[in-house]
């Protein structure tokens, strides 16, 4: 058996920016990989320093999972973290060309960072290892670790979604970006829309022999095998929250505040990829056509703060606090308040505790990879009084859901009277059809875990024959 190489931008270990419930579920599957084969986790420290050494700060956990940083420069940080990651490619591949920023420097920033990811993790790199890559942040690494003579299997897994061909072309230099791309031997996203995506950009832009049943790439006579391998959460750890005395005190908690009314829930991080500003219109919709229920729905919007150094999610959060108050202004009474905002986050524990007590989860991404909260809501409801789950058609974990129109209850996130409309349906939802949605969603929830997608991952990695 392979040793296992994993390399993110972030790594689990104690204070890596971000993460603690960054990666959450995936830290856990990436860590029983790890376990399994042996290996190591390589990637960015979260810190900041004046004069980038390439120095490795090694770390062991107590379970035997070896972790290796380096810290990046400040001006690092800058173009290739806020700038290039997440003021372009981000916005970019979830379908935000206006808010897309395209600066060379960031350009120049990125593909600096990624080859001293290159230089800094080479010398951990063993004959006969496989390579796990993971996410936007490094896309060019691949092909930085070929020019240095690495010959193992690499695989990469895009975590966010492939946008269109007709968008993909706006990035300057967007050719070599994913001729970059295909230096990796296996490449995995999250559906088979954005797998479509990136097979259709392959064979118009580039002019590459594509098979569309197997997801063979070939340009230029080298192979590159893409596939769909949608990413769960792990069922097993997170029910075993919903055992804990923390989980039964938030549901305890949320349930005697909301005066019987339905609690409906919504938790995201707080970016402008989520629909959030659309789902307080949709609220407010809702409350406008049936004004009377405003004693029977509150609404929950629990959204920490990320990325506070990039302005458009300064921007967004300014969006937020001011729609929240404009309808609690207009539809609060003494005794109620239609809309609470909590701006921080929250444990898993206390998560399933308030997924279990709301009976409505509003999952609204206008565009979103995969999105686990919608997963997570369906895993911690009650089999005998499941609540209902609202979820964007946009959202990446759309197709596993939607059971043939008899799982969530999909709604297009840009239509204020859709959500308004769904909202209704699902306060009035009879307890039968809750469970019968509830029923054909936990089988794809339960087996379709993240467990499920590493061992999927990592085997066809290991099945790629070399040259």
């Amino acid at each position: 058996m392979s040793r296992l190489v994993v390399i993110s931008n972030r790594v689990a270990v104690p204070k890596a920016r971000g993460a603690a419930g960054a990666q959450g579920g995936l830290a856990g599957a990436l860590n029983a990989a790890l376990r399994k084969n042996g290996g190591i986790w390589f990637g960015w420290s979260g810190q900041g320093v004046d004069q980038f050494t390439g120095s490795i700060n090694y770390a062991r956990s107590g379970d035997g999972v070896t972790t290796a940083t380096i810290d990046l420069e400040y001006q690092d940080v800058d173009e290739y973290y806020n700038g290039y990651a997440n003021s372009t490619l981000w916005p970019l591949f979830h379908f935000r060309i206006d808010l897309t920023r395209y600066e060379n420097e960031f350009g120049v920033g990125y593909e600096r960072v990624n080859e001293r990811f290159a230089e800094a993790v080479l010398p951990l790199i063993e004959a006969g290892d496989d390579i796990w890559v993971h996410d936007y942040h490094l896309m060019p690494l691949g092909e930085q670790l070929r020019e240095k003579g690495v010959k193992n299997r690499i695989g990469f897994f895009l975590h966010i979604p492939w946008p269109p061909t007709n968008l993909l072309v706006s990035l300057p230099f967007h050719e070599r970006l994913v001729r970059a791309l295909l230096r990796y031997d296996l490449i995995g996203l999250q559906n088979d829309t954005w797998l479509d995506s990136f097979l259709h950009y392959c064979r118009k832009e580039l002019g590459a022999e594509v098979d569309e049943e197997t997801g063979t790439v070939v340009l230029e006579g080298r192979k590159t095998i893409a596939r769909a391998y949608p990413i769960g959460i792990d069922f097993e750890h997170f029910m075993s929250k919903g055992e804990t005395g923390e989980a039964r005190q938030a549901q305890q908690r949320l349930e005697s505040s909301t005066r019987h009314r339905t609690a409906m829930i919504g938790v995201d991080r707080l970016d402008y990829s989520k629909g959030l500003p659309e789902r307080l219109d949709g609220i407010s919709r809702f409350f406008d056509n049936y004004p009377e229920r405003v004693r029977d729905l509150v609404f929950i919007q629990i959204a920490p703060p990320s990325r506070e150094d990039v302005q458009s999610y300064q921007h967004i959060r300014a969006v937020l606090e001011q729609k929240t108050g404009q309808i609690n202004g207009a539809r609060s009474e003494v005794d109620i308040v239609p809309i609470r905002y909590v701006n921080r986050g929250h444990s898993q524990e206390e998560l399933f505790g308030f997924y279990r007590g709301a009976k409505i989860g509003l999952v609204t991404p206008l565009r979103d990879g995969m999105n686990l909260v919608a997963k997570e809501y369906v895993a911690a409801q009650d089999p005998n009084d499941p609540g209902v789950l609202i979820l964007s058609r946009f959202a990446g974990a759309a197709p596993q859901l939607d059971c043939d129109g008899e799982g969530a209850l999909m709604i297009n996130p840009h239509s204020s009277d859709d959500i308004a409309h769904h909202i209704r349906l699902a306060l009035d939802m009879p307890l039968e059809e809750r469970k019968a949605r509830w029923e054909r969603m936990i089988g794809t929830v339960r087996d379709d875990n993240v467990h499920w997608w590493t061992e999927n991952f990592v085997g066809d990695l290991a099945a790629i024959k070399l040259d």
